[in-house]
């Protein structure tokens, strides 16, 4: 049976079928003088319907809606109810409009909630809060009357060198390490995760990028099963995270809002959501059950007063009301941005506090130091029981045996928008000529199987590409440079991110225009920085890796990656964003190597730009696979150039013969 929205006639027909059978129903009820056969053929027949319309709602629940007396009939309703009724020879006098279709110049009303959200709240109506794990507080007498939150804030200020920023985690052995598929956590990582198994709930999880917060986020909630867990996040990195679902907890659920959420699966154990359209959804959101909710770059809500902060603050409130012990987590690498009061949203969110004063076990634990804000041992204290709410702080240095000296981190974006669509109807079209040239070379050779052949493929692969200049349409080489300039934006944005966490950070592109887009992004956000161009002069490029390197005002460098890729000395970063891909693995190491070199106390992370669904994340793949491949056929002795002739081929090709299979055609290996 094929599941799926209906479409409107068929919505249209249910809904008058619907309608006229619980009027039969009615009639047959209340109708005298009807002998008792003729009543149950009459019954038996209006079953058989009943039957038929369950049938039809189960392939999509959404059509139970139809079935509420409050549904009002549209025109086309109301039309197709006259046809039948008078098909069947009962007159129906023409109505009125109902005053719902009268049009006003009322506000317009927000996005429906999505269908699946509704199924889901139908299959399990009664979300009772869960009162398990209430604890007896101690009630607050002698800090009655105090102002707290300034003195705590206090307590972070006039901290001395040296004083904890950490709580105690629990120690964990080899044998302790979650597993996951090809992939296992690191010691600092599996700290955060067994403390939530031992029952810790609110985390304001502050490693610096490159640690792994995102692993430790679903970990943990796999380990207090608080499910389904809401993940709000910037817009940028909201396809990464349904992404690292699938790596980490293979055995849960995502599903991705999308501006009006009409796709998203109600029934997702795991549901992302990012700040640009979390508006749209408070309504549902706050009342769907959330025992769980993370919100990821979590300084982007140190304005109380904006709006996003207000949605965020809402939203845990009525998780917190309904679930006494939900897990929430702040991931932010920079949880102060401008002063110490970016402290108290998160604090908020994680409900440590309220807009007055501390809240809980944080309360308890203030009058437990048996101290007031007059006593000069208040401070420490106070900040000590602030740290042990469940503030994590772990350097790249703290943590450095965990992690290896360089790596290379993948973050897929989505190209949602006009200029996306349009890549992905190129890169068909590319597919499409591809695909009638092989069917002409086939049909010329008179090759009868209906397999496909590789050999083929790849000659044709090879013509597409020997072609490019000349061919009409997109060719790999402009698809490439259409997703770069795609990208940039985005790239900018989080490698605008990254400074604001971590300082200093090393932006590599290949085209022009997309270093030009990435300076118009800083420049927008305030940031400084120096440029490093083929065209510059030797002067020039020599001042501005100067003040790159010198200047701490100077926050990115903004590199070409033919231009800065080789000869300079930029180890006073330890993040670099590859905007764009190189065609071989080897300009790929060169660019990490301007960072990654003798001096460098830090581990290396190079997070890659890489536009999901599209050619760019399948030639991000082969640069990876002939990298792996290059360096096992040499026993590790390092990376090994593979042509870019062979990955641009090879593209073309894993483009051709994906297409074919989409297509139906079987698989085999013949030369040419």
């Amino acid at each position: 049976m094929k599941r799926g929205p209906a479409t409107s006639s068929v919505r249209t027909k249910f809904h008058v079928v619907a309608l006229l059978t619980r009027e039969e129903r009615a009639r047959l009820a209340g109708q005298d003088g009807l002998s008792e056969s003729r009543r149950a053929e009459e019954q038996k027949r209006l079953e058989g319907i009943a039957t038929i319309l369950a049938t039809t709602a189960a392939r999509d629940p959404a059509l139970f809606d139809l079935l509420a007396d409050e549904t009002p009939l549209g025109e086309s309703e109301r039309e197709l109810r006259r046809e039948l009724l008078g098909s069947a020879g009962i007159d129906v006098p023409e109505e009125e409009p109902p005053a719902d279709d009268v049009v006003d110049d009322a506000e317009p009303a927000g996005p429906a909630i999505p269908v699946s959200v509704l199924s889901r709240q139908r299959s399990n109506p009664f979300l009772a809060p869960d009162f398990d794990a209430v604890r007896v507080r101690p009630r607050t007498r002698r800090l009655d009357g105090w102002e707290l939150l300034e003195p705590l804030l206090r307590s972070f200020e006039l901290a001395e060198a040296g004083a904890v920023s950490c709580m105690d985690l629990p120690e964990v052995h080899e044998s302790d390490l979650p597993r996951s598929p090809g992939r296992s956590l690191m010691r600092h990582q599996a700290q955060v995760v067994a403390a939530a198994r031992d029952g810790h709930r609110t985390f304001l999880l502050a490693d610096e990028p490159g640690l792994g917060k995102t692993a430790q986020a679903l970990l943990a909630a796999e380990a207090a099963d608080a499910y389904p867990l809401l993940a709000v996040v910037p817009n940028v990195v909201k396809t990464n995270w349904a992404r690292e679902v699938g790596m980490w907890t293979p055995n849960r659920t995502a599903s991705v809002i999308h501006g009006d959420g009409d796709d998203v699966d109600g029934f997702a154990d795991i549901i992302v959501v990012n700040y640009e359209v979390l508006d749209r959804h408070v309504g549902w959101i706050a009342t769907h059950g959330f025992r769980g909710m993370v919100v990821d770059e979590a300084h982007f809500i140190k304005n109380r007063s904006s709006r996003r902060s207000r949605n965020v603050l809402e939203i845990s409130d009525r998780i917190r009301t309904r679930t006494l012990r939900p897990l929430l987590m702040a991931l932010t690498g920079t949880p102060l941005i401008n002063d110490i009061d970016d402290f108290l949203p998160i604090w908020q969110f994680l409900g440590w506090i309220d807009e007055k004063r501390p809240l809980g076990d944080l309360i308890a634990s203030l009058e437990e130091t048996g101290l007031t804000p007059t006593d000069r041992a208040f401070y420490p204290a106070a900040r000590r029981a602030v740290v042990d709410m469940g503030i994590v702080r772990r350097r790249k240095a703290d943590v450095a045996a965990d992690i290896p000296a360089r790596r290379v981190a993948d973050l897929p974006v989505e190209l949602d928008d006009a200029e996306g669509r349009s890549i992905r109807d190129a890169e068909r079209d590319l597919a499409r000529r591809m695909v009638e040239r092989y069917d002409r070379v086939r049909a010329t050779r008179d090759i009868a199987s209906d397999a496909i052949d590789l050999g083929l493929v790849r000659q044709v692969a090879t013509w597409e590409r020997e072609g490019a200049d000349a061919a009409s349409g997109e060719n790999v080489f402009s698809m490439m440079r259409r997703i770069g300039r795609a990208k940039a934006t985005l790239a900018a944005d989080y490698a605008a991110q990254l400074a604001h966490n971590v300082g200093k950070v090393v932006f590599f592109a290949k085209h022009i225009e997309v270093m030009d887009a990435a300076e118009e992004l800083f420049a927008r956000r305030g940031l400084r920085y120096a440029s490093i161009r083929g065209e510059q002069t030797t002067a020039v490029r020599e001042r501005n890796v100067t003040a790159f390197l010198e200047d701490p005002e100077v926050a990115v460098v903004v590199c070409s990656l033919t231009a800065a890729g080789v000869g300079i000395n930029l180890q006073v970063a330890s993040d670099l964003v590859l905007a764009e891909l190189s065609w071989t693995d080897a300009e790929q190491t060169q660019a990490i190597d301007r960072v990654h070199r003798i001096g460098q106390s830090q581990p290396v992370t190079a997070w890659r730009i890489i536009a999901a669904q599209t050619i760019d994340a399948r030639i991000a793949e082969l640069i990876d696979a002939k990298a792996g491949l290059a360096a096992r056929a040499l026993d590790g002795a390092g990376e090994v150039e593979a042509a870019s002739v062979d990955v641009q081929l090879e593209a073309l090709a894993t483009l051709l013969e994906s297409a074919l299979l989409e297509r139906g055609d079987g698989t085999i290996t013949t030369d040419v």
